[in-house]
């Protein structure tokens, strides 16, 4: 497998919607979640770059899909999408991104994957559950990033996550969907993620979830 070099991550562009995004082709991951989910956190900390994407204690700072180039064609991409949730936006604000969320899932043909993360406290919110039937209807695939996982004891934060694994097996929805423990604080599952995300852009492969087993 070819490494990516994730450091190398620069900003590229911002859309507001689907038909300002850069044009299709190449590959790109998706990172999706809640507001206050820790997304930006997660993206930084990936990259080793604290000021790629925006962090902010006022939650819903994201308003538009932002893209990242991981190469100098900018054939591989992370995006970040806005957050959902907890924004302090009007109602009709919000409606207008989950309709630009819902059509870039559906129709944008360079995503190759879904990354979603989740407060490991606060799993499985309405918007969480969305996203993934979104996703699962797309037939794309989703890693879930349990974070803050450092907020809990090592015990908890585990059986957190053997839950939520039974919960997407009882789905039926294992075959796209994985999950792991993620802390952007500490630094722990960053190796396991860059894993996912490379199989997911190399451009020549199929594309299928790529997580050893604990």
């Amino acid at each position: 497998m070819t490494e990516i070099n994730f450091r190398k991550a620069q900003f590229l562009t911002s859309a507001p919607s689907l038909k300002e995004c850069p044009a299709e082709g190449g590959a790109e991951v998706a990172f999706a979640g809640r507001s206050n989910a820790g997304k930006s956190s997660a993206i930084n900390k990936l990259t080793d770059n604290g000021k790629l994407a925006r962090t902010s204690k006022t939650p819903g700072r994201t308003q538009l899909i932002n893209f990242f180039s991981l190469d100098e064609s900018g054939d591989q991409r992370l995006v970040d999408l806005p957050g959902y949730g907890y924004a302090k936006v009007p109602l009709a604000t919000k409606k207008k991104w989950q309709a630009h969320l819902s059509e870039y899932l559906r129709e944008r043909q360079s995503l190759k994957g879904l990354v979603l993360l989740m407060d490991i406290r606060h799993p499985l919110q309405e918007f969480d559950t969305m996203m993934i039937n979104w996703a699962v209807e797309a037939e794309m695939p989703v890693h879930i990033l349990l974070t803050k996982s450092d907020k809990l004891k090592r015990g908890a934060a585990k059986a957190t996550l053997l839950e939520l694994n039974k919960h997407l097996k009882d789905a039926n929805v294992d075959d796209l969907v994985s999950a792991q423990l993620f802390s952007a604080l500490k630094g722990d599952g960053v190796r396991d993620l860059e894993r996912v995300l490379t199989n997911w852009l190399r451009l020549e492969a199929p594309i299928q979830n790529d997580l050893p087993e604990d």
